[in-house]
């Protein structure tokens, strides 16, 4: 990678909310690592739903403008600031920043947000683990409780977060329905599921029952729908916000958890990268842009129709 000029490098920043328009390709100052921070040069980054989110304005001014969107990465150790013993320049990594600015050549990083990049797979594919592999696994085990000959409901089944879920109940043996259109069956049927489900010719309610658990990962206005597959003292987790009736859940005897924001931690960094080389975890790629054209790979998330990760390639 070329540095344009000494102190700068190449980022995507924004100055006012909007739509992908509002993304500029434009030199800002090389991050400079703190106490407890790694700089990484960043090979590829992962976007997700927040990052789209927080341009169009949705977060308010909880992040200040100007501001470089981008959670995830994967890259290479450049230096390692005070209190770091775990990682050294050279190391292939990949993890979740602190508050975005991953698409952008360097960002510094909290080490404990950081770990090292599996070996079995790319930069490219490393790049699109760490939120939405977490975000699965946390959902699924940790709000959700699932035990192995359970029954998962996983609506969105196809997109990021939902073929990581896929994937890891049945990796913890539970039973698996997909909820997806009906051009993503094959593919789901590929990463494992029992049944499939195309919310396209029916709704959910109308093809299951009795499930254990349902993870939500499109929300909007018709979860509501998603209660009734649920058996009495089932759960619901969401990912992102979508409307259900407290009553209705009341009167089923469904618990319905809150929407958490996450921020991960190199254990389970360590977990997945383990998962991901022992061929438990393999990451789909919907497209992959240059960092220039990461105007597109908004437009793609927007449309709520990518299968897997959409990924920005940043260095080769």
């Amino acid at each position: 990678m070329q540095v344009e000029s000494a102190g700068k490098m190449k980022a995507i920043r924004y100055h006012v909310h909007g739509g992908p328009e509002v993304l500029r390709y434009e030199d800002v100052p090389v991050p400079k690592e703190g106490e407890g921070e790694v700089l990484v040069r960043i090979h590829a980054a992962g976007v997700n739903p927040g990052d789209w989110q927080i341009r169009s304005g949705l977060a308010g001014d909880r992040f200040p403008l100007p501001y470089i969107p981008g959670w995830d990465i994967s890259g290479i150790v450049q230096s390692v600031g005070a209190g770091v013993d775990g990682f050294r320049q050279g190391d292939a990594v990949y993890g979740m920043t602190r508050d975005s600015s991953g698409c952008a050549e360097y960002v510094a990083i909290p080490a404990r947000q950081l770990a090292n990049k599996p070996k079995s797979v790319s930069y490219v594919e490393a790049a699109g683990m760490p939120m939405s592999a977490f975000t699965a696994w946390h959902a699924l085990f940790e709000q959700g409780g699932l035990k192995a000959g359970q029954t998962v409901l996983i609506n969105g089944a196809s997109g990021g977060v939902g073929h990581f879920a896929v994937q890891l109940a049945k990796w913890k043996g539970a039973k698996v329905i997909g909820v997806a259109s009906g051009r993503n069956e094959t593919f789901l049927q590929g990463l494992g599921v029992d049944q499939f489900v195309d919310y396209s010719v029916a709704p959910p309610g109308q093809a299951v029952r009795n499930v254990d658990l349902v993870l939500d990962t499109v929300g909007g206005m018709e979860g509501d729908q998603l209660l009734d597959v649920i058996k009495p003292g089932g759960t619901l987790v969401p990912i992102t916000w979508g409307q259900y009736s407290s009553e209705k859940a009341a009167n089923m005897s469904v618990t319905v958890q809150d929407v958490k924001l996450l921020q991960i931690e190199s254990a389970y960094l360590d977990e997945l990268a383990r998962l991901a080389d022992n061929g438990v975890l393999r990451i789909a790629i919907d497209s992959v842009f240059p960092l220039e054209e990461t105007a597109k790979a908004h437009e793609i998330s927007e449309s709520r129709r990518a299968r897997g990760k959409i990924i920005i390639q940043v260095t080769e």
